[in-house]
């Protein structure tokens, strides 16, 4: 795994990960599996069209993870 992208759930991180935290460990990510820290011009596209994938993909993650033991958002009780 790559060392620069850190844990972006609760409690590792307090509270939400923000679009930049997203986003930069999607650019690690990407620059990480294709071996380009930045890509010729012809691929960038292809290259801007991962990130943006892997950042979506990484939101869902986020969103759908339950972490045990963690406090639970107060909501109006029904």
């Amino acid at each position: 795994m790559c060392r620069s992208i850190k844990t972006l759930r609760p409690p590792v991180l307090p509270g939400e990960a923000s679009d930049e935290e997203i986003g930069a460990a999607a650019l690690q990510y990407v620059r990480k599996v294709s071996g380009f820290r930045a890509p010729a011009a012809h691929n960038r596209e292809v290259f801007d069209r991962a990130v943006a994938e892997v950042a979506e993909a990484t939101r869902k993650l986020l969103a759908g993870i339950e972490v045990r033991g963690a406090a639970k958002p107060s909501g109006p009780e029904g």
